[in-house]
């Protein structure tokens, strides 16, 4: 049986006249991390929403853990174990960690139409799981607020998982983080994907991507350049390759010119 979960063959979208996607052509294996990278604009964020449902291709085929598959919403990928953890995370800062992680899922005791949410049972579980990635949650009914942007980022994460992910698509998770919170995340991913989990990491952070990446997939202006084994690719050529990587070498050969204009 195929360990590949997901492939995207040809894929375009168009908004009008506005070419977002075109021919895009990627697959995510299990307990791999592919990571898409692009510079603003380069369609990062049409094919997040395609992966998750959010918009139908109007070319191509997306194929899931082997079959032809169309997704009318994001809840369809969702039911087919593809989650997706935006930026925002889709977390409450008032509410519970509890109550964060579980978010309309919580488990119930009782019977029929006596059941009540079983609070005791999602603080344990809640607990547990924060546990397993190195955070210490002394208090499950602390709200979420209080908790740092890098334990946020592996709440979200760690509820997708727990509630059944087989692919999840994570947009930048570090962009707004510093280096520690940073690591601590890329450790849970690299940790998630050990697994058996296939992570799709958007990022534009090549620093952040290349050491925890298996393959890279890179799109410029709608189109990809093509998918990459970390062993065909090393970060200097990675960082080549993304838009912009031109633009930075210009800035840094002449940000030397100017450091020698003014050492004489």
């Amino acid at each position: 049986m195929s360990d590949v979960l997901i492939e995207f063959n040809n894929i375009s979208k168009f908004f009008g006249s506005v070419i977002a996607l075109k021919d895009v052509t990627m697959k995510v294996k299990k307990g791999e991390i592919m990571c898409l990278l692009g510079d603003n604009g380069a369609g990062k964020s049409t094919l997040i929403k395609t992966l998750s449902g959010v918009h139908k291709p109007d070319e191509g085929v997306i194929i899931v853990e082997g079959k032809k598959t169309e997704f009318d919403s994001p809840r369809d990928a969702l039911d087919m174990g593809i989650a997706t953890v935006y930026q925002d995370l889709a977390l409450v800062s008032l509410m519970s960690v509890t109550r964060n992680f579980f978010m309309g899922r919580e488990p119930k005791k009782g019977f029929g139409p006596f059941k009540t949410f079983d609070i005791q049972k999602a603080n344990k579980i809640a607990a547990e799981r924060m546990g397993q990635i190195g955070i210490d949650v002394r208090d499950p009914s602390q709200a979420v607020g209080t908790m740092s942007g890098g334990e946020r980022q592996c709440l979200a994460i760690s509820r997708a998982i727990y509630f059944g992910a087989k692919v999840l698509i994570l947009d930048e998770p570090t962009s707004a983080l510093g280096v520690h919170q940073a690591s601590v995340v890329l450790k849970y991913i690299v940790k998630a994907a050990s697994q058996g989990l296939g992570v799709i990491l958007i990022t534009h952070n090549v620093h952040h991507a290349y050491p925890v990446g298996n393959s890279f997939t890179i799109l410029n202006r709608g189109k990809s350049l093509g998918t990459y084994a970390k062993k065909d690719l090393s970060r200097e050529k990675l960082l080549g390759m993304m838009a912009g990587g031109e633009e930075l070498n210009k800035l840094e050969v002449e940000l030397k010119e100017m450091d020698r204009i003014s050492s004489n």
